[in-house]
């Protein structure tokens, strides 16, 4: 892959009047067991070999410090793309990330530190799993530099977290996010929804269990089944309809606004002053820099907006890393799919982004998206009001169909 920064630098038909604001994400690839729903690029550590000799919360020190100087040698191929620009927010996803020690997560984070300018204040989010918690762990997590907490919870049921593959019970998800709510001023409980098996009332005992925990962010996500997992292969029977499924929204977001909690993204709730800094400036089209196995990247340069990928398979990736080349792909986003790609992200926002956000982020005139607008605001999907574009509630529940509309390809008007 060419890492030369004047490849990148040259002339192009993109003129961005300034970068956007740069994120940074780091992936932690190993998880226990594999969810028969996930399609992230995880992977289960443990063997019959050293099930016997380490505890189920924590990866050997060995694999950590060989991990950990991989992502670093990542880290300094990769900042000349980035050089000087400062760093909004730090994402540690998985995988499951707190099978990796407080010390190494110390580490981590200083390395960071070191090497890039993070600005004051700057979020450092971390995921956890209920199923490696251990009393304390979480505030060793926020002495060693986490600002943040993101708890997979997904169910507070036993028999929903059995059928999801979820290694933690009920009780070690409340306790796990009782001891967040100790340990960090501001963290997120990830919930699901339209489960095997699950009813209306089922889930509203979910909802209320979240609700009486009082946290000050929630992530809630419908089941969708997935290529490539096991649940697309073996789909469960029992999945809830689309009536019901709707019917579990409709309480989610009458719940939660009741709680103050609210909803700011199609999935994303929080209360006043905890909404996720790293997650809005995805949703704004904002550049990001992924380190680790299979991380995505996306990376701004005056004339073009592009994409890069480092190698999926973990061991393959602390090879090629600790060589120079952990990048596996890259390629520049073509300019007909900028208006899909930040619409994609942006139309999310319950909110809306600017137009000006649009130009600068893109570099594209307003023209490139005026007839796509038009047959939105046309179906009374979007509004568009003092320089805002904003999904309406009907566009927020046709968002799919709504964001198609921007496709390079539907720019006649009649997709969706």
């Amino acid at each position: 892959m060419n890492l030369d920064i004047s490849h990148w630098m040259r002339p192009g038909i993109l003129q961005l009047p300034e970068l956007p604001p740069l994120s940074l994400y780091v992936h932690l690839p190993w998880c226990l067991k594999k969810c028969p729903y996930c399609d992230f690029n995880s992977h289960e550590w443990r063997t019959d070999a050293t099930a016997s000799k380490k505890t189920d919360s924590e990866l050997s020190s060995e694999l950590q410090s060989a991990y950990l100087d991989a992502l670093l040698a990542d880290l300094d191929t990769s900042l000349p793309l980035v050089w000087g620009r400062p760093i909004q927010s730090v994402f540690i996803g998985g995988g499951t990330p707190s099978l990796f020690s407080a010390a190494s997560m110390a580490r981590l984070i200083s390395d960071l530190r070191a090497r890039l300018p993070l600005l004051p204040g700057a979020e450092i989010s971390l995921e956890a799993n209920p199923g490696t918690f251990e009393k304390n762990r979480f505030r060793a997590f926020r002495e060693a530099g986490v600002t943040r907490l993101s708890v997979g919870v997904q169910s507070f049921d036993d028999a929903h977290l059995q059928a999801l593959g979820r290694v933690h019970d009920a009780q070690q998800a409340w306790d796990a996010v009782q001891e967040a709510s100790k340990a960090f001023d501001t963290y997120n409980l990830d919930l699901m929804y339209a489960l095997p098996g699950q009813n209306l009332d089922r889930f509203a005992s979910d909802l209320d269990t979240v609700l009486r925990l009082s946290p000050p962010h929630v992530s809630i996500y419908h089941l969708t089944i997935e290529p490539n997992t096991l649940f697309h292969k073996h789909t469960p029977r029992d999945l809830p309809s689309d009536d019901e499924a709707y019917a579990m929204l409709d309480l989610i977001v009458e719940k939660t606004q009741a709680q103050s909690l609210n909803r700011y993204e199609v999935s994303a709730f929080a209360k006043k002053g905890h909404r996720c800094a790293h997650n809005l400036n995805y949703w704004q089209f904002g550049d990001y820099l992924g380190l680790g196995a299979g991380a995505h990247s996306k990376i701004s340069f005056p004339h073009r907006v592009t994409r890069w990928v480092k190698h999926r398979e973990p061991q393959r990736y602390i090879r090629q890393a600790m060589a120079g080349a952990a990048t596996a792909q890259t390629h520049e986003i073509n300019r007909k799919d900028l208006p899909f790609e930040f619409m994609l992200n942006a139309l999310r926002l319950k909110d809306g982004v600017s137009l000006q956000v649009f130009l600068d982020r893109t570099g594209l005139p307003l023209s490139s998206i005026e007839p796509s607008m038009q047959t939105a605001q046309a179906k009374g999907w979007l509004k568009l009001e003092a320089g805002l574009i904003q999904p309406t509630p009907l566009g927020f529940d046709f968002l799919s169909d709504l964001q198609a509309l921007f496709l390079p390809d539907a720019d006649d008007g009649h997709a969706g």
